[in-house]
């Protein structure tokens, strides 16, 4: 015998006996595959690139393949499997993991795994996670019926499989106090009151349980609940989260989750919904609006910013949360590379980003509020239907117009072209109102636009009155339009001095970006000797009775060529006048020279404010796309633009097409007005034709590598052939089809999760080789199956897990339970552990009588200490200060709160909330002294605790009573005789020391912004607000169990 084999056998009979102990069947998947994979696949896994020796050993064939006459694993002989020699070697040369790989060496039990595993004959599983969903038979063993306490309930049967072999049982069934708490905060996230407590105590019918679970399955507050951890999951926050990390108007997403959750929309809907609402045939506006999903990820407007990295960067956002949110995989381990563990490649996780490349929101959006796309939510039926009628009708007219400008310009481009200049006149002034007159920080002139037989008018039907002096120049603008000087301009306007008072002098210039000269008619004098030694002198003040039409050219003026103006400046110097119609005569050259014929000149001269140009309005997209430069626009984008510009702004020929322009313009007014008054949110949108994706070499955007074509990966069931494109629609009907073998697992044990405090499978973003095998694989597969057999219904789902006795069992463990399963792996007791940081929140605001029912709305901005925004704000942001709200909004629940990704609510992060940065499908739950510090300091907290020693003080004068109605509330059952006494101790310390301090009495009642109850003596309010305070940080408070 070789030493290397006498090793072996020493090793093996020195752990024989502890493996045997366990007495449980090896699989490969539940013992096997969680060894190699932590151990051995990242260098002989999937990841061909990198895999050492050649030697694969994550699939049989890899694994049993002679190389040089030497086998990694011989199945049934492990003298003769390479594997276990070298896991067995004392050598650092040979011993595998090798030291290099800093990973220690395998414990005795997993040697012994694999020396048995080998010996069984080596055989292999598909990954689990990866098979398709099983239909298990649920256990019925007499054994497994006695371990579950006689319930035939399905999951308490699973469990109890699990639980019989070791001689343990489920626990006994939770105090009803215990399980009425439990389920108001699991189903609502809100406690229950003493009065529900004792409602659901007394009644001891056999459907009392069912019947609470029904009515809080119907309450609104479910939807509210069950919202949070799913946008957790999709990253949903209220700002873009890079750069500026400006305000993002998604607010009606959110809202439409809380709704889904209370409708019940089913799973594979609420799923197609979010991922191609806007591809589903003839799309609701909430439809369009579930949308939204795909516009959670964080954008910037970052001015270096590089587009491709960007692109690459949204296009990895929206891959890496579809496969973790609906899938459960850490598909951006493949964007550099192979997967290492799961059988994921390089040009798979491109060909899936290839799926989001059609969509049509912007890489560089600005971070303004509504970067198109968007849609406009209006709360009345009626007005939505009309935004809805508006949104069809457009298209066909635009098309319509379109197509008739085409006409006109084919017909020009088959005309000889010539280079006669063009002349024609822009008015920027006629019949105005007074609000088109701006100055240069005085206040606007005082005068009227008035009409009838005493107001004579230039043209139109009214003309403005000016009386008394304007001794700075007002601007009539051109509008939102930026000319261009290039041959000539005549800015005019009609001027009609009155007879009993005329002015002193009048004057004119071009409001321009560089210094220009006035041209004044009367006294040159009149505005100062400083104007008048640079002004030109036109002549005497016209004459009254008439209206004169006064020209200034820009030449005159001192405007050079290539430079820009923006409107014509006019003063008078005091007396009275009537104006009238102005404007500018502009001689240009050729089409192409001119703004209002040439769409790249039109758009970028126009401001970023503009909401109208030429009276036609500006949808959202257009005036954002006039917002970028044109390096920043891409071609589609451009080509919008240009359309834009020939439907409704060709210059002089806009009169051929002036009666299909202006139905659409009336339709576009109206669609601008609802823009304005009602909510928008931003939705998805297809472009015309995707975009191209390709792989990036090593995940680097300037790296780019081959073009690949849609695809899912090869392990999972076939969507469609190869070089058929896959739509998001068809991607997320894929999603959601009953032979995926992910989704439904995914899902089913998110919801445990959230109701038990951990999934079946521990890692629920990782339902790979390197994620936790599940403790009740059984129980898995049949919950999945019942899910997508019962029509995907969320709220059965939820009824099936609360209804269980495995759900209502006592959280109590026994000490000898708790050194074997201290994880409640086992779920041989109830689920035990801290509250989440909202439900914290607005348990004290419920407790206090301050919680705020209203449901859904823009996001509010409760208490939060100084100075946290300013730190990581750029100046241009509008997040940069935090203006905290007042009223209501201070006590809306936390849902609600305004979340800002560069620093969310210190009260929400301390306790664990995500940033929302990236994908979150599952909190952790630390404990630590700043989470105690804030729920005993905490302004919001301590408020409550006001709000809550109000209540206790209003409500009886007994002591005694008053303190176990504050001990029920805050954790349903009554106090012990021993707790009691302890808090009766408490308010006598309280009282004693607040009786000869009035003012620490009165600083005590004085926080928060609700008023404290002016008829409540101040030392008695303060020793009991001291009193709910200790009571709202309470263990059995904070923790649910």
């Amino acid at each position: 015998m070789s030493l290397r084999s006498a090793s072996a056998l020493v090793l093996a009979c020195s752990v024989l006996p502890a493996f045997a102990a366990a007495a449980e069947p090896l699989t490969f998947n539940t013992h096997v595959r969680p060894i190699l994979a932590d151990n051995c696949f990242a260098c002989h896994g999937v990841d061909a690139a990198h895999r050492k020796g050649k030697l694969r050993l994550d699939t049989p064939e890899g694994a049993y393949a002679a190389r040089n006459d030497i086998r990694a694993i011989v199945p049934g002989d492990v003298e003769k499997s390479e594997l276990w020699q070298r896991i067995i070697s004392p050598h650092d040369d040979e011993v595998m993991p090798p030291p290099e790989s800093h990973k220690p060496p395998l414990k005795p039990e997993q040697r012994e795994i694999l020396r048995r595993w080998i010996l069984e004959g080596a055989p292999y599983q598909k990954h689990w996670a990866f098979e398709p969903v099983s239909v298990p038979a649920v256990p019925a063993a007499p054994a497994v019926a006695k371990a579950a306490g006689g319930s035939s309930h399905p999951i308490d049967r699973f469990v109890a499989a699990r639980l019989a072999p070791r001689q343990l049982a489920l626990a006994a069934e939770a105090p009803r106090e215990a399980l009425v708490r439990r389920l108001h905060l699991d189903l609502t996230g809100l406690p229950p009151t003493p009065e529900e407590v004792d409602a659901f105590v007394k009644d001891r019918a056999p459907a009392a349980y069912d019947r609470l679970v029904a009515r809080l399955l119907a309450s609104p507050r479910y939807g509210e609940h069950f919202a949070r951890p799913w946008l957790d999951a999709v990253r949903y926050a209220d700002t873009h989260g890079l750069h500026l990390d400006n305000v993002r108007m998604i607010w009606p997403y959110r809202d439409w989750v809380v709704s889904a959750f209370n409708r019940n929309l089913p799973f594979d809907q609420f799923t197609i919904e979010q991922l191609a609402g806007d591809q589903l045939p003839n799309p609701r506006i909430d439809q369009l609006v579930a949308s939204g999903y795909n516009r959670n990820h964080l954008t910037t407007s970052e001015g270096g910013s590089i587009e491709a990295e960007a692109e690459m960067r949204n296009t990895a956002d929206r891959v890496d949360t579809a496969a973790a949110v609906f899938m459960g995989l850490t598909a951006n381990c493949a964007a550099c590379h192979d997967h290492k563990f799961d059988p994921i490649s390089q040009r798979e996780y491109y060909s899936l980003g290839a799926i989001f490349k059609g969509l049509a929101d912007r890489v560089w959006d600005g971070n303004v509020r509504l970067p198109g796309p968007i849609a406009v939510i209006a709360p009345e039926a009626k007005t939505q239907s009309r935004i809805d009628e508006i949104n069809a009708a457009v298209v066909p007219l635009e098309a319509a117009l379109r197509a008739r400008v085409e006409e006109l310009v084919k017909g020009k481009a088959e005309k000889k072209y010539t280079k006669t200049p063009i002349t024609y006149e822009v008015v920027w002034a006629e019949d105005s109102d007074q609000s088109r007159a701006r100055d240069f920080g005085q206040p606007a002139p005082a005068g009227k636009w008035l009409e009838g037989p005493a107001a004579p008018v230039a043209g139109g039907k009214r003309a403005l009155r000016l009386d008394g002096a304007v001794g700075r120049p007002f601007v009539y603008s051109t509008g939102d339009i930026t000319l261009v000087v290039r041959r000539e301009v005549t800015a005019f306007v009609h001027f009609q001095p009155d007879a009993e008072n005329p002015p002193r002098a009048v004057s004119l210039e071009f409001e321009s970006e560089e210094k220009t000269v006035r041209m004044i008619w009367g006294d040159p004098q009149a505005f100062g000797p400083e104007i008048a030694a640079t002004a030109l002198h036109a002549g005497p003040l016209p004459a009254a009775g008439q209206y004169t039409r006064l020209e200034l050219t820009a030449c005159d003026s001192g405007v050079r060529e290539g430079k820009s103006y923006t409107g014509l400046k006019i003063a008078q110097s005091n007396g009275s006048a009537w104006w009238d119609r102005a404007g500018a005569v502009i001689k240009s050259p050729s089409a192409s020279d001119d703004p209002l014929l040439s769409a790249a000149a039109w758009a970028s001269s126009l401001r970023a404010n503009a909401r109208f140009v030429e009276g036609v309005p500006l949808r959202h997209d257009i005036k954002y796309l006039i917002g970028l430069s044109p390096t920043q626009q891409n071609e589609e984008e451009k080509a919008r633009l240009a359309r834009f510009h020939r439907d409704h702004l060709y210059g002089p020929r806009r009169a051929a097409v002036e009666a299909e322009a202006h139905a659409v313009r009336r339709l576009l007014a109206e669609q601008i007005h609802y823009e304005l008054t009602y909510p928008g949110t931003l939705i998805s949108r297809e472009l015309p034709e995707p975009l191209p994706a390709r792989i990036l070499i090593r995940g680097q955007y300037d790296k780019p590598g081959d073009l690949v074509g849609t695809a899912v990966p090869a392990f999972l069931p076939p969507l469609k052939p190869a070089g058929e494109r896959i739509t998001r629609l068809e991607f997320a009907r894929w999603l959601v089809a009953p032979e995926h073998p992910l989704t439904a697992r995914v899902t089913v044990n998110r919801f445990w999760q959230q109701l038990f405090g951990a999934g079946l499978v521990r890692t629920p973003g990782d339902f790979g080789t390197q994620g936790e095998s599940p403790t009740h694989p059984e129980l898995l597969d049949w919950l999945a199956g019942e899910f997508v057999r019962g029509g995907w219904n969320v709220k059965e789902l939820v009824r099936l897990f609360v209804t269980s006795r495995t759900y209502r069992q006592d959280a109590y463990a026994s000490p000898a339970l708790l050194e074997l399963d201290p994880e409640n792996k086992l779920l041989a007791r109830g689920p035990r552990f801290r509250l989440d940081a909202e439900v914290l929140r607005d348990q004290a605001l419920a407790l206090g009588g301050l919680l705020q029912p209203a449901i859904g709305g823009p996001p509010v901005r409760p208490y939060q200490p100084t100075n946290i925004w300013e730190p990581v704000a750029f100046g241009g942001s509008n997040t940069k200060t935090y203006v905290q709200d007042t009223g209501a909004a201070l006590y809306r629940r936390s849902l609600y709160t305004f979340w800002k990704r560069t620093a969310p609510a210190p009260s929400m992060a301390s306790f664990d909330a995500p940033s929302r940065e990236n994908v979150c499908v599952g909190r952790g739950r630390s404990n630590t002294p700043l989470q105690a510090l804030a729920l005993m300091n905490d302004v919001q907290h301590f408020e409550a605790a006001r709000g809550f020693a109000e209540r206790l003080l209003l409500r009886t004068t007994d002591d005694a009573g008053r303190l176990a109605y504050g001990f029920r509330s805050a954790v349903a059952r009554p106090p012990t005789r021993d707790e009691a006494a302890i808090l009766a101790a408490d308010l006598a310390r309280h009282r004693g020391h607040f009786a000869n301090n009035t003012e620490a009495a009165a600083r005590v009642i004085a926080n928060g912004e609700s008023k404290p109850n002016a008829a409540l003596p101040i030392p008695e309010f303060a020793a009991w607000t001291m009193v709910a305070n200790l009571l709202l940080n309470l263990d059995e408070t904070v923790n649910r169990n």
